[in-house]
């Protein structure tokens, strides 16, 4: 469904958002690349977002948010050096994983109480999210398979799993987001959308180089 024009959306933003509520599967547009997403608080959906990419519970979704004040509202015991990052890169192509809020009542798989976390720059996206709330998303390819830079491609891989695809063109980014670790230090886990460098300059983020340089220095195997 055409998603690329605020003017006309609306309808599929509101075909988007009853699939999600029943517990269905929706590929949206974002700055980065393509996601398939489901409601963040329906394990069902969860689970068949999984099984729609061809993964299982031992990787678990990241978590679309249309505010950065939700962050609060999932995470918990916040550093600083995120908020950091969160101002400078929020909304844009950065996911942080932080401890999640004990008390929520959801199922993203094996997260060992962390959760990871993003705020898209894409405006189909955020309009979505405001209707729905957070979602669970991650990107619209089957394992192992590139991911999708246009609605067509999400279609070739994930087909009927799907019940809505929101088309809004070319992904802009056409790069995953860059993820870091915020549950112990700053530890970059996948270099992406916004460089170490950039990342650098906000807050002391490790990067591999640094984890081989200190596993050298103390004597480790490699």
């Amino acid at each position: 469904m055409d998603a690329t024009d605020p003017a006309s959306w609306g309808p599929a933003l509101d075909e988007a958002v009853h699939a999600l509520g029943r517990g269905g599967l929706v590929v949206l547009p974002t700055d980065t690349v393509y996601g398939i997403g489901a409601d963040a608080f329906a394990p069902p959906a969860v689970a068949a977002l999984l099984a729609a990419k061809g993964r299982g519970r031992q990787m678990p979704p990241p978590v679309l948010v249309p505010d950065a004040r939700t962050l609060d509202g999932l995470c918990t015991d916040v550093p600083d050096e995120v908020r950091a990052l969160v101002d400078a890169f929020w909304p844009g192509g950065l996911t942080v994983i932080c401890r999640a809020q004990p008390s929520l009542a959801w199922d993203l798989g094996e997260t060992h109480g962390t959760v990871a976390v993003r705020m898209p720059d894409h405006p189909a996206a955020l309009a979505l999210l405001r209707r729905t709330g957070p979602l669970a998303v991650s990107s619209a390819n089957r394992t192992g398979r590139a991911a999708a830079l246009t609605a067509d491609d999400a279609r070739a891989q994930l087909g009927d799993a799907v019940h809505v695809y929101l088309d809004a063109g070319t992904a802009p980014g056409g790069v995953a987001s860059t993820i870091v670790d915020a549950t112990s230090g700053l530890r970059l886990v996948r270099d992406g959308a916004i460089s170490l460098e950039r990342l650098r300059e906000v807050a002391p983020v490790t990067g591999p180089d640094d984890a081989a340089s200190s596993s050298d220095a103390v004597g480790g195997r490699g």
